[in-house]
This record gives structure tokens, C-alpha cells and sequence, in this order.
């Protein structure tokens, strides 16, 4: 079975061809995919280089599902070209260098979580140590558990092991910490860098936007078909115009507030008032001279706040 270490061109272990750069992970030409009238995917062009860790977001209903079964070869784009390591994704998946994580579904209730594993295993001509991908998953103490006395975080752990086995050059994650505490989380990132940082690519889907600031290289945005961003957490965020003034202001007047040049929203919380405004020096300069307000403070636009800009319907 091949490794995940950097698949080259003209290499043993790649697909063939010149030179001696490492393949992409994945490469989409113009890849679109209609179901009859509706058009999921609009023409996309995305090349992941291995060893990265890629948040790929986007609202319901933007075409991530659509393209990552494109990637996993479960579909055919309508047009455009789909590569996997240099391999149709077909090819890639039946030569083991692919695996999923997906949200739901896979697991039988009356096995222990190292029967699970070891089932797994015995479906592959070569795989991980049963005992190692279990450790690596951060569930090991589990290994004797009934799946079905295990908790959603600690299945979603287990579909990871499971994932393992064949040691993928590409892994795809689908709401990969559904379920998951805050130390399984932990846990479960350090397993993923670990894993990259040996060459193995990772793109995952979440809708915990806090995770792809804190944990991916990249972050490519997805939005009715088409990619509206891409690029690291500090780009993306950069993207959004504008900064926020939040001060303490009992009884707020956010109409005058509103009326500001360059003011796009006005929020209450509590004792607070959060003005959203594309001149932060105009709105710091009212609030201190026409106002009570104290305790200013003034922050950049977070990756939420670039989620629903780059990704609403008046993108």
C-alpha cells in the first residue's frame, strides 16, 4: 500500500510522467456538475499541494458536497477535469491512497471499538497496526467498548481510526469534531498536524468556523457553485471591509448611531453597543465626544464576519 509521503512525478510510488515536483493532492479544471436543471457546481479551479490542511466552507446548499464527491469519485463532473494525485479519483481510491470521514453512517452498534477496527483492517491487502491507529485516533482506552455505549464524539473518533488503516495521501473530512469536547477536539487536531507535517493532505468540511481559523493552512470558500475566496485565515479575514467599535453605553441611541457615515450595522449586548463601520476613527471620535461611552474598543472583522460577506446572496 503507498504511503503518504510526497508523491512525485516520474517517482516508484507516482503516476507516472516528468520531472521530480510532487503531483497535487487534487486538481479541479473547470469542473461543473448539473443535476438537470440545477447547476451545483458553476466551474471550479482548485489545486490542494500535499501536506496541506484545507478548510473548504461555504452556506447549505454552495456545492461542497457536490465537489467533494467529485474528489471522491462517487460522480462524475458534467464537465471539466477531476485529479487525484495525478490519477482519475477512481483510480486514486482503488490504489488506497484515499480516505473519508463522514458525519454519519459505517458503524455496527454490537461490536467493541477494536473489533470495528480490526474488521476494517482485514478489508485491505496492507494496512496500519490495528493498535497504532487507535492510539493515533486518541481512543485507545476505549478499545474494549461496545460501539453502541460510545458517544457521538468518540464514534466520529473511531470513523478516524478506521480512515487510517490504509495510510491515505489525501484524507477528506466531512464535520470531522461533530460530537467532540473540547479536549477531544484538541486531541483530534494534533493527531491531523502530526499526520500533515509526514506529507499527508487534509481537506476537511466544517461549519465550526473557529476550527479552519485555528487549524488549516487555507481556507477556500465555496458560494452558489462557484469558489469566492481562497487563501490563509488572515486573507480571508482581510476580505471583509470594515472594523467593529464596541464600547459600554447603557440606553445606546443606535438610530443616531446608525446614521453615521460608514456605519453598516448597530447590535446591543447588555450594557454594550457594537457598531459595525467602515470609518472606526469617525465612530470612536462620536462616541467619546458626544456620548458617555467608555471602554472602547475597536476589533478587526473575524472569519464569520468574512463567511457572511464573501457567501451571502448580495456577495
Amino acid at each position: 500500500m503507498t504511503s503518504p509521503s510526497a508523491l512525485t512525478t516520474g517517482s516508484p510510488l507516482g503516476p507516472g510522467g516528468t520531472g521530480t515536483h510532487p503531483v497535487p493532492a487534487v486538481r479541479l479544471r473547470g469542473v461543473t456538475k448539473d443535476f438537470g436543471t440545477v447547476h451545483a457546481v458553476r466551474g471550479i479551479d482548485l489545486e490542494l499541494q500535499q501536506g496541506e490542511i484545507v478548510a473548504f466552507l461555504g452556506p447549505n446548499g454552495a456545492g461542497k458536497t457536490t465537489t467533494l464527491d467529485m474528489v471522491l469519485g462517487l460522480s462524475r463532473p458534467t464537465s471539466g477535469t477531476a485529479e487525484v494525485l495525478g490519477l482519475a479519483p477512481r483510480h486514486a481510491i482503488a490504489r488506497g491512497l484515499v480516505s473519508a470521514v463522514m458525519q454519519t453512517g459505517g458503524l455496527l452498534k454490537d461490536l467493541t471499538v477494536r473489533e470495528t477496527v480490526q474488521y476494517t483492517a482485514s478489508l485491505f491487502a496492507d494496512t496500519r497496526p490495528v493498535d497504532e491507529v487507535l492510539e493515533n485516533a486518541g481512543i485507545a482506552a476505549i478499545a474494549d467498548r461496545r460501539v453502541a455505549k460510545c458517544s457521538g464524539g468518540e464514534q466520529q473518533r473511531l470513523r478516524f481510526a478506521m480512515a487510517l488503516l490504509p495510510d491515505p495521501a489525501l484524507l477528506l473530512l466531512d464535520e470531522p469534531t461533530t460530537g467532540m469536547d473540547v479536549e477531544g477536539r484538541r486531541t483530534f487536531w494534533s493527531a491531523i498536524r502530526a499526520d500533515a507535517e509526514k506529507g499527508r493532505t487534509v481537506m476537511f468540511a466544517t461549519h465550526y468556523l473557529e476550527e479552519a481559523d485555528a487549524y488549516a493552512d487555507r481556507i477556500v470558500l465555496i458560494s452558489h457553485g462557484r469558489i469566492v475566496a481562497d487563501g490563509t485565515g488572515a486573507q480571508i479575514k482581510a476580505l471583509a471591509s470594515g472594523r467593529t467599535v464596541r464600547a459600554t453605553l447603557p440606553d445606546a441611541d443606535t438610530a443616531s448611531l446608525a446614521r453615521l457615515d460608514g456605519v453598516t450595522g448597530v447590535e446591543v449586548r447588555g450594557d454594550s453597543v457594537l457598531v459595525h463601520t467602515k470609518d472606526s476613527d469617525a465612530v470612536a471620535r462620536h462616541l467619546l465626544t458626544r456620548t458617555t461611552a467608555r471602554d472602547l474598543e475597536i476589533t478587526s472583522q473575524g472569519l464569520e464576519d468574512a463567511f457572511l460577506s464573501l457567501t451571502g446572496d448580495d456577495a
